[in-house]
């Protein structure tokens, strides 16, 4: 079975045969049979050599690298070998038509919409009152319809996004101060989370494209620019809420994150390398759990339904099939 590993402590990436070796500082040694690699995150100081890269590249597996305060800092986006020529010039038609652009723009933030509502409405239902919060945003869905500019578009994920932060600390018991979403860098324990997990759920969802005949730099309501796989970003709009915020609504209740588990330095506040471990072991638990699928008619995980997202977008590129944003049901 493929599994993705998270390589925290320092040490050098070396091939064995068919083997990715792992060798720490210290001299320990481990040996992972590439056949059971899906991608591999590195949070550290890690050498490795162009044996190694050509290794990975020939097994399609991406590695992705994320920096002192984990931020993730790039990607090796091997070369593709599931490539399509009718497919990128469909969603390049699709970018350069305004109309078509905007409509998936749109699509991109009423999935996210509904995503946040679906967590809104879950701890309402447990006696939290976000009544104003659920008003606005469906709210702000209404006016979604008649925008004809994708800055406009962006604006209104904006919105209602900040709306429903400002419920977070009612969420979170007020365990935690979190007033605002402030990114460069995080000025609080929310942010630094919030931060860090976004940035693993984005790499993850560029490994999951890099598995399709999807160009990961062609996107809708991000801007294609240089340096950045943008079409992850759009995808993980709508899996944020359902991966990233109940994540860390969870360890927050549970008190699974405490203030004990962040140090300030350096101008930025960090989290401790335990708690990196624990919130990748979450996070990868997550990503395997698994949900039935009422038109598959199947268990399907996380990570797949992420995979399955891919398919749909690519069957409304090609034309088979309107693109419908997923929604959580459960």
């Amino acid at each position: 079975m493929e599994r993705s590993y998270y390589l925290l402590n320092p040490g050098e990436l070396r091939r064995r045969d068919n083997t990715l070796q792992i060798i720490s500082f210290s001299g320990e040694k481990r040996d992972i049979p590439i056949e059971t690699v899906y991608d591999v995150y590195c949070f550290t100081d890690i050498n490795f050599n162009a044996d190694i890269m050509e290794f990975l590249g020939a097994k399609g597996i991406c590695l992705h690298f994320f920096n002192y305060y984990e931020y993730y800092s790039g990607s090796f986006y091997a070369r593709e070998k599931l490539v399509s020529g009718e497919l990128l010039v469909r969603q390049v038609c699709h970018y350069v038509d305004l109309e078509k652009r905007n409509c998936l723009a749109k699509k991109f933030v009423s999935g996210s919409a509904g995503n946040i509502l679906r967590n809104l409405k879950y701890y309402s239902n447990r006696g939290k009152v976000f009544d104003s919060e659920i008003k606005f945003i469906e709210s702000e869905l209404g006016k979604l319809d008649f925008c004809n500019q994708t800055n406009e578009i962006m604006g209104f994920e904006g919105n209602i996004r900040k709306k429903y932060y400002s419920a977070w600390t009612e969420i979170i018991d007020d365990k935690f101060s979190f007033v605002k979403r402030v990114k460069q860098p995080p000025d609080n324990e929310i942010n630094t989370l919030i931060s860090f997990l976004n940035s693993v759920t984005y790499a993850k969802i560029l490994s999951e494209i890099y598995k399709t005949q999807l160009n990961p730099t062609i996107s809708y309501l991000h801007e294609p620019s240089t340096k950045r796989f943008s079409l992850a970003l759009d995808v993980s709009e709508i899996f944020k809420p359902l991966i990233v915020d109940r994540l860390i609504f969870s360890a927050i209740n549970k008190q699974i994150i405490t203030e004990d588990d962040f140090d300030q330095e350096l101008g930025a506040l960090t989290m401790r390398p335990a708690t990196v471990k624990n919130l990748l072991k979450d996070f990868d638990l997550a990503l395997s759990r698994t949900i039935f699928h009422r038109s598959l008619n199947r268990e399907v995980s996380y990570r797949q339904l992420i995979r399955l997202e891919l398919y749909k977008l690519i069957k409304h590129f090609l034309g088979d099939k309107e693109y419908s944003p997923f929604k959580i049901w459960w």
